[in-house]
C-alpha cells in the first residue's frame, strides 16, 4: 500500500519519458522522489517510440547505454524525403558528435520499463502505478502536494515540489490555471501499422504527394505509418469508408497493396490530434511543468520526446541540489524555464514554419497537380554535406543537455 504519510522532496505527475527520466536523475542524486503513473503498466499503443542521439548520449553518461541497446530496437542512420517519384536523402545522422550516431526506435513501454528498473535501484525512488493526480493541494498561494486517486482510495501526497509531466492534456497545468499560448496546426495524423517484407525498402521516409503526406518508419518486422490529413477531417475520411482509406494508402505506397487488409477496422487507426502550444510561465511556487505539459510540440521532426527528455535533464541539473538540501525557491524554478524556453521557442518556430510553408500547401494541393521539388530538398540532393544540418536539428535539437546532477552514491544491486 502506498505510504501517503511520507513527505517527498518531489512528486512527479506522469510516468512518461520526461517523468521517468527526471525521477531517475533525482533519485540518483539522493532526492526523495515519487512518480505517479495513472495506468497499471506502460503498455500503450502508438506512443512516440523514437530515442534520439541526444537522449542516447544522456544514457551513455549514466553508464547505461550498452544495457539499453541490448533491448530489441531498430537503428536509423538516414532519413529520406520523397516528393512525387524523386527520392532525396534529407538527414544523415552518421556525422553527429555522439556515441550513438543514429535514431533508435524502441517500443516506449520497453524504454520506460528500463528507466523505471534503473531508478528502482535507488532507495529514494518511489513509483506508484494506477495513481492519478486529481487536484493540487495549496496553502497560502503555494502548491504543497497533490490529491491522488489510488486503488486503495484517495490520498493526499505532500511534496516540496510538484512537477507536471503529464502531457499535453495536463491535469496539473489545468488545475494551476496556467496561461497557454496556442500556435495552431493545419493537420492531424493517423497512425497505424503495416507488415514489412524483405523486398520492401529499408529506409524510413516521408512521402509528399499532391494532397497527401505519408510517413514510413522502419520498425523491423513492420512499418509504423503516419498518414497526415488536414486538421479536423477524420470524420470525413471515416464517412468515406475503410475501403477508400485503404485505397489511398495504396496510392501512397503501392508496394504495400497486399497488406492494407491488415487495417481491419478503424480501431487499428489511431488519431493524433496535433497541437502546438506553450505556457507563458512554466512554474508557480511549489509547482513546475515540463515536457508536453509546458509545451505541446508538432510531430514535425519527431522531436517532442527529445525536448521533454532534455527538459528532465535540465530540471535535475538545476534542482537536484536545492531539493536535496531543502532550500528550493521560486527563483530556482525560473532558472529551469530560462534554460529550456529558448530551445522550445526556436524548435516551435521551425515547426510552425514547416507547417505553414510545406505541409499546408501540400495538403491543399489538388491531386491532379504536380509538386516541384522545394529548394531546400534540391540543395540537400546536390550537396550531401548539408544533410548534417537537419540531422543535427532532429538528432540533437537546440541546446542539448548533459548530465550535471550529482550522484549521491552507487545504487545497491537488486
Amino acid at each position: 500500500m502506498p505510504d501517503a504519510l511520507k513527505r517527498y522532496a518531489c512528486c512527479i505527475a506522469g510516468g512518461g519519458p520526461a517523468g521517468m527520466m527526471l525521477g531517475l536523475l533525482l533519485a540518483r542524486a539522493g532526492v526523495e522522489v515519487l512518480v505517479l503513473e495513472k495506468h497499471a503498466d506502460f503498455l500503450r499503443d502508438f506512443r512516440g517510440d523514437t530515442i534520439h542521439p541526444s537522449t542516447l548520449e544522456v544514457i551513455y553518461e549514466l553508464g547505461l547505454l550498452p544495457e539499453l541497446l541490448a533491448l530489441p530496437h531498430q537503428e536509423v542512420r538516414q532519413f529520406n524525403a520523397q516528393v512525387g517519384e524523386i527520392l532525396v536523402p534529407a538527414a544523415d545522422f552518421t556525422h553527429l558528435p555522439t556515441r550513438a550516431k543514429f535514431l533508435a526506435f524502441m517500443p516506449q513501454w520497453d524504454f520506460l520499463d528500463f528507466l523505471a528498473s534503473k531508478a528502482g535501484r535507488y532507495p529514494t525512488f518511489h513509483l506508484w502505478m494506477r495513481a492519478e493526480a486529481q487536484a493540487l493541494l495549496e496553502e497560502s498561494g503555494r502548491v504543497v502536494g497533490l490529491t491522488v486517486a489510488t486503488p486503495e482510495g484517495q490520498r493526499d501526497v505532500r511534496a516540496d515540489l510538484v512537477v507536471g509531466a503529464d502531457g499535453r492534456h495536463s491535469t496539473i497545468r489545468a488545475g494551476a490555471g496556467m496561461k497557454v499560448q496556442e500556435f495552431g496546426a493545419p493537420m492531424d495524423v493517423l497512425w497505424f501499422r503495416l507488415g514489412r517484407l524483405p523486398t520492401d525498402p529499408e529506409a524510413s521516409m516521408g512521402r509528399f504527394d499532391p494532397g497527401r503526406i505519408f510517413v514510413l518508419i522502419y520498425r523491423g518486422e513492420h512499418w509504423q505509418c503516419g498518414y497526415v490529413i488536414p486538421k479536423g477531417q477524420i470524420e470525413t475520411i471515416q464517412a468515406a469508408g475503410l475501403e477508400a482509406f485503404r485505397a489511398s494508402v495504396v496510392q501512397a505506397v503501392p508496394w504495400a497493396k497486399d497488406r492494407v487488409a491488415e487495417i481491419r477496422t478503424w480501431d487499428d487507426v489511431k488519431l493524433l490530434t496535433v497541437q502546438v502550444d506553450r505556457l507563458s510561465r512554466w512554474y508557480r511556487p511549489g509547482l513546475l511543468c515540463i515536457g508536453d505539459a509546458a509545451h505541446a510540440m508538432s510531430p514535425v521532426g519527431g522531436v517532442g520526446i527529445n525536448l521533454a527528455l532534455q527538459d528532465a535533464v535540465a530540471t535535475a541539473n538545476l534542482l537536484a541540489a536545492p531539493l536535496a538540501q531543502g532550500r528550493l525557491t521560486v527563483d530556482d524554478l525560473a532558472k529551469v524555464q530560462k534554460r529550456r524556453e529558448w530551445p522550445t521557442r526556436v524548435t516551435q518556430w521551425f515547426q510552425v514554419q514547416v507547417q505553414k510553408r510545406i505541409i499546408a500547401p501540400v495538403l491543399g494541393r489538388p491531386a491532379s497537380t504536380a509538386i516541384r521539388l522545394p529548394l531546400p530538398l534540391r540543395l540537400l540532393a546536390r550537396y550531401p554535406m548539408l544533410r548534417r544540418i537537419p540531422a543535427r536539428l532532429i538528432g540533437l535539437g537546440v541546446r542539448p543537455e548533459h548530465v550535471r546532477s550529482p550522484e549521491a552514491g552507487s545504487p545497491p544491486l537488486r
